[in-house]
């Protein structure tokens, strides 16, 4: 997800301050991973469209951020079957999403690795069958299927050939 999302998040959600910053439960500050140039303009870019704003006590998420942040939880459902590691990869899926869809197809590729799949190449993936009917349900639902297509192998994809 973007940082936009990641601090919007972490403000709408409760946290612990130590000497100022925000800290996880661990006392471990949180946005360590992010240089400091990225995060200061991210919050000017978030205090600039009222996503945030400023108060006594530090930043503080502005309701247009609430709906914001309910949005994107809203905007792709997240699905949680695990294949076995060992399942054999007979199932080839490939798909063509266009770049006006890009949050749908990187969707897609992180539910693909999620479910154990294999990438051969960005758009072609292997992995175990069959696909959860929930997820090729959604699948419908975002209006993908038709740039999805999936075909059985007679036997079991071997990735370290």
């Amino acid at each position: 997800m973007s940082l936009v999302y990641e601090i919007l998040k972490e403000l709408s959600t409760a946290s612990l301050r130590y000497k100022g910053n925000r800290v996880n439960l661990f006392g471990i500050p949180k946005f360590k991973s992010y240089s400091r140039n990225s995060l200061s303009g991210t919050v000017s870019y978030l205090n600039k469209n009222c996503l945030i704003e400023k108060t006594n006590e530090g930043l503080r998420i502005t309701r247009k951020g609430q709906k914001y942040i309910k949005r994107k939880i809203d905007s792709l459902r997240q699905f949680y079957f695990k294949f076995d590691k060992d399942a054999p990869k007979n199932l080839i899926v490939m798909f063509d999403i266009s770049e006006t869809q890009k949050a749908k197809r990187e969707w897609l590729r992180w539910h693909l690795k999620k479910f154990n799949y294999s990438m051969i190449q960005k758009s072609v993936w292997v992995g175990p069958s069959p696909l959860p009917k929930e997820f090729l349900d959604y699948i419908k639902i975002i209006k993908i299927k038709d740039s999805l297509k999936t075909f059985k192998l007679a036997r079991g994809y071997d990735i370290k050939k």
